[in-house]
């Protein structure tokens, strides 16, 4: 089983455009007034970057020292900064209702059921009231559902793909509902792409993208 620190030598792991829904994302927290935006695993830095490129200060954490220090180097390369850590999801080293913001994207499935709800807890935790999180999970619809040893209901340790042994678990509507029911869901829906494997077969890649926000004082985006 590769290490995330092995996967993210890797130059197909090392990403470099945003996603989409991150692009959006930031789009909507400017009228918000938001400063401190938390990126929750993130890797070797795409998010981050481009988050300090938009002038948010930024923090960063990743378990994958390998990440971290790619992330640095990119930002040192662009004269940005970003407060790192070394940190597990399940455990922000962070104060309470520090972040105007939160994104996670494909990460906090990367763990069993009880540890996403651990991690869950933490992002509602430091988020400030009226603050937004962007969060990925993997959906039961996709083609790798199913896949490698199941160690609990719906989570997987794939023997198959970069990230096989990694754990995988998937959600339907209603898990991801209930995963999500600690905040006020915003937006959820299924962010689908089909690929077309070399012999003409295509595969489905499925996660659900969600928007949920800390509830607070009603008609204030944020306080403090």
């Amino acid at each position: 089983m590769p290490t995330w620190d092995e996967l993210f030598r890797q130059e197909q792991h090392r990403l470099r455009q945003p996603h989409h829904a991150v692009v959006c994302f930031a789009e909507a927290l400017r009228p918000r007034g938001a400063q401190h935006v938390l990126d929750l695993g993130c890797g070797t830095g795409r998010h981050t970057v481009y988050l300090a490129q938009l002038g948010f200060h930024v923090y960063a954490t990743d378990i994958s020292e390998t990440g971290l220090i790619a992330t640095q180097a990119w930002l040192a390369a662009e004269h940005l900064s970003a407060d790192l850590h070394l940190a597990d999801m399940t455990a922000i080293p962070h104060p309470d209702d520090h972040f105007h913001a939160v994104i996670s994207m494909y990460v906090i499935y990367h763990n069993t059921l009880a540890n996403i709800q651990r991690t869950a807890t933490e992002i509602k935790r430091v988020l400030r009231p009226g603050g937004q999180a962007l969060l990925t999970l993997i959906s039961t619809s996709g083609y790798r559902y199913g896949q490698g040893q199941e160690i609990e209901p719906d989570t997987f340790l794939p023997d198959r793909g970069p990230d096989s042994g990694q754990p995988h678990h998937f959600f339907d509507e209603a898990s991801a509902r209930a995963l999500l029911a600690r905040f006020d869901v915003t937006q959820l829906y299924l962010d689908d792409n089909e690929e077309v494997l070399e012999d003409g077969r295509s595969r489905r890649h499925s996660h659900w993208l969600a928007v949920v926000e800390k509830m607070g004082i009603a008609g204030r985006a944020f306080h403090g």
